[in-house]
């Protein structure tokens, strides 16, 4: 499990990311306690851009995102973050070979 762990790891390293500075893609809403979905993001973004901060509250991170919609699929229905595509331009560029 390591060797494809470190393998998913090197090819998502030759991934780019320009990062829109001041305009993240995506927004977790404040929130008094994170649902089971959004804490569910912590563990399942595969670019790991989902946190739980020490004072309860599920943070984001963008720059990395590489745009895959799991976050839209568990939690943008619910409200519990807004979602939009990078501005032309921004976002991640993948680098395939």
């Amino acid at each position: 499990m390591t060797i494809a762990a470190s393998r998913i790891e090197e090819k998502l390293y030759q991934n780019r990311y320009l990062v829109d500075s001041g305009r993240p893609h995506i927004k977790v809403r404040r929130h008094q306690k994170p649902s089971a979905n959004l804490l569910a993001l912590t563990r399942v973004c595969p670019a790991q851009c989902y946190e739980l901060t020490d004072e309860g509250q599920v943070e984001i991170t963008a720059d990395g995102c590489m745009e895959c919609g799991t976050c839209r699929i568990l939690c943008e229905a619910s409200g519990e973050i807004e979602w939009n595509y990078p501005r032309g331009g921004f976002g991640v560029l993948f680098k395939f070979g």
